[in-house]
């Protein structure tokens, strides 16, 4: 990004916020709440709300969502004759599933919001137009990306790394079912310390379960951090967006201009 383009989104940014325009990965499973159902309407609606308190704030706000509540293709592939192709499409229309109750949800309390996907289905989404993407978000609309992006053997993770530098956000917000990354397994070990940064490379030679390979890889070479941090807990989407300090940020250090390491 060259020093223009960092005067232009410095000066363009909420007072309020760190970042102008953020990507939030969203997990299927984080939807699936306390998974007695496949989507729990209360973890939807709580996160519309907090994504309604950034955006009245001029912050632009983008969404991956995962599918793995509904169908996890790597999960599937190889059962009853099913090629991880195949699966990774079904997994594929779980996503733009998760999309649409989104952005049904977001609309029930006045969020103007577009799905787009990454393959065509005319009757229920818009198609993914990077430029078209853009002009919703500078129009104050939240944009939900679904499909992934669109080919199998490619996370939905992958999918948000690649939006996010496609649509100039950022920073890519990863929402979990838990509060960052540790140093050890925290459900094994009950002395696993939080992490507060990470850099890209101790990521990749550490090989922590963050996100793929594949996504950690773009983001370094975009220079995108990455905030990884717990969904459930009340404000934390909101903390997220704005730019506060919650979970573990990867890529950059925490202060007030965000310095990429």
């Amino acid at each position: 990004m060259s020093s223009f383009q960092l005067s232009m989104n410095e000066s363009s940014k909420p007072a309020s916020s760190r970042w102008r325009r953020v990507l939030l990965k969203v997990s299927g499973e984080a939807l699936a709440g306390d998974q007695l159902q496949n989507i729990d309407p209360k973890i939807t609606m709580a996160i519309a709300r907090e994504v309604a308190s950034v955006t009245r704030l001029g912050i632009e706000v983008a969404l991956v969502v995962g599918g793995g509540n509904i169908f996890r293709g790597s999960s599937w592939a190889g059962c009853s004759g099913l090629d991880r192709s195949s699966a990774d499409y079904i997994g594929m229309l779980a996503t733009v599933m998760n999309a649409i109750f989104l952005q049904a949800t977001m609309e029930s309390i006045g969020i103007p919001t577009r799905v787009q996907t990454a393959f065509r289905m005319s009757e229920v989404a818009e198609p993914y137009i990077r430029r078209r993407a853009v002009r919703h978000l500078e129009k104050g609309r939240v944009v939900i990306f679904a499909a992934g992006i669109g080919n199998p053997f490619f996370t939905t993770d992958t999918a948000a790394a690649l939006r996010c530098a496609e649509i100039n956000a950022e920073v890519v917000l990863k929402a979990t079912n838990v509060d960052g990354v540790f140093d050890d397994d925290p459900k094994l070990n009950p002395e696993a310390r939080l992490l507060d940064t990470l850099t890209y490379q101790e990521v990749i030679s550490k090989d922590l379960s963050v996100m793929d390979m594949t996504a950690i890889t773009l983001c370094q070479e975009n220079n995108i951090p990455v905030v990884v941090f717990n969904l459930n807990k009340p404000g934390n989407i909101e903390k997220a967006i704005k730019g506060e300090k919650v979970g573990t940020l990867i890529g950059a250090t925490w202060n007030s201009t965000m310095s990429i390491t």
